[in-house]
């Protein structure tokens, strides 16, 4: 089994295993302040000669409620990832905003399919500003 997990900004960074079919579920939490990009997922496929893979597909099987979710393609780079000293792949960054007037947590899914068939199931809970869970000021 070959994937790269690492936190950045307490967001998980996930890529394609060699297992067959499967289905994970996952739950994470992220935070930030009202009316600004949150990052909520970053996602990229590294292979062992560390060069970059197919891209997951993302979709967002559940809205959240007090925002909106974007995804935006990058270029992440890396050092000291196992056999890799140094890499920069592509990589697709999800992001939350909030309404300007929301304080409290949203929750949001993310379906994402990787190209080996493993399908992820990440439920995000986001912390915006300081207020109460679900609470809008």
């Amino acid at each position: 089994m070959r994937c790269l997990w690492s936190v950045i900004a307490a967001v998980v960074v996930a890529c394609t295993t060699s297992a067959s079919a499967q289905v994970q579920s996952v739950s994470r939490m992220a935070s930030g302040e009202p009316n600004t990009d949150i990052r909520v997922g970053v996602y990229v496929n590294v292979r062992p000669d560390c060069t970059s893979g197919p891209l997951p597909s993302i979709q967002l099987t559940s809205p959240p409620e007090n925002g909106k979710v974007t995804v935006k393609k990058a270029r992440i780079t890396a050092t000291n990832y196992k056999q890799c000293l140094a890499l920069e792949v592509p990589a697709f960054v999800a992001l939350y905003r909030s309404r300007a007037d929301f304080v409290g947590i949203d929750v949001l899914t993310l379906e994402v399919k990787f190209p080996d068939g493993k399908t992820q199931v990440q439920r995000i809970s986001v912390r915006v500003g300081s207020g109460a869970a679900g609470r809008s000021t």
